[in-house]
């Protein structure tokens, strides 16, 4: 198949997802056309993965799905990737209303003998209510039984490690790491292409049934590292946020015109403050692009002097 010459970096349709933690801030603070009446969590802004698929929408790609992109037009949109059955990262906003339950996603060992996904996982705070906070890893470590007792009890929540966040914040989170977001938080989270989440508490709540929502204690019990006491906030390298086997993200501060990637190279853009332009694109903040490895003008630039970006790549 021949790929069309593309002149603008690809824009795809969110899907945005009811939560019951969720909340409206999304279109407040990033201007989404939300479903009303309806409490959105997420919105899976790059995904592939068989129950979910983003769409491209402009340009002479338009209509076609990431997978598409993925299995047939790969060289010219992704350039040299490593070799995997599917888009291997899931790229998504979260607003936490209310706190998620604590959680755990599954190294990879775990989760080929439970029959999951492995998830490693990356969260930059956009914004955060004044005592909004992230709960990751233990606040000291714990025995498999020791932390038995602490559910039995009803209070795990004690045993977790808080720590208050702002706006530029950023956490890495690597499968195995217990964890929950805070009440108040809105996240760009990039996550290994998972969707194997095993719950341990959830703050007594229940579904819209009225029913407690469903844990999944013993397989976190295998899961959860019990060592991983009081983990800190990423400390930035210059423009490096993370550099992990699965993906590389950096934040730019963007004064000027740069070039986003290499030829040959694809990256994901988005957009946290200002305005950006590539070729004939404009980003505003909350939106994503993406921007091929065959696109010839690979320029970002600043609208209005001034901008943010994270910049995401394999």
């Amino acid at each position: 198949m021949t790929t069309p010459n593309l002149t603008s970096p690809l824009t795809f349709e969110p899907i945005f997802m009811e939560r019951i933690w969720g909340g409206r801030r999304l279109a407040k603070e990033f201007s989404k056309d939300l479903p009303p009446n309806i409490r959105i969590g997420e919105s899976w802004e790059i995904v592939d993965r068989p129950e979910a698929q983003s769409v491209v929408r402009n340009g002479p790609l338009r209509g076609k799905t990431l997978h598409d992109l993925w299995t047939q037009d790969r060289p010219a949109i992704f350039g040299d990737v490593p070799e995997s059955e599917r888009f291997p990262l899931l790229v998504k906003l979260l607003d936490a209303r209310e706190q998620l339950s604590l959680q755990v996603h599954p190294p990879e060992d775990v989760a080929k003998m439970l029959g999951g996904e492995p998830k490693t996982e990356f969260w930059y705070v956009a914004a955060a209510d004044p005592e909004a906070e992230l709960f990751v890893g233990l606040r000291e470590p714990m025995t498999r039984e020791e932390f038995k007792t602490t559910l039995t009890r009803g209070t795990i929540a004690d045993h977790v490690h808080k720590i208050r966040v702002k706006a530029g914040d950023a956490m890495f989170l690597p499968a195995g790491r217990f964890h929950a977001v805070g009440a108040g938080n809105l996240l760009v989270e990039i996550q290994q292409n998972s969707d194997t989440t095993y719950r341990v508490f959830d703050w007594n709540r229940s579904d819209n049934s009225e029913t407690p929502r469903q844990l999944h204690v013993d397989e976190a019990l295998q899961s959860i590292d019990f060592n991983d006491s009081a983990p800190n906030l990423v400390q930035p390298r210059g423009e490096l946020l993370a550099k992990d086997d699965l993906f590389e993200i950096q934040k730019w501060n963007l004064s000027a015109p740069r070039e986003i990637a290499s030829r040959g190279q694809f990256a994901i853009v988005f957009c946290i403050t200002g305005g950006i332009q590539c070729a004939d694109s404009d980003l505003a903040p909350g939106d994503f692009f993406l921007v091929p490895a065959s696109l010839q003008d690979r320029q970002v630039k600043p609208v209005g002097g001034q901008a943010s970006l994270l910049r995401v790549t394999l």
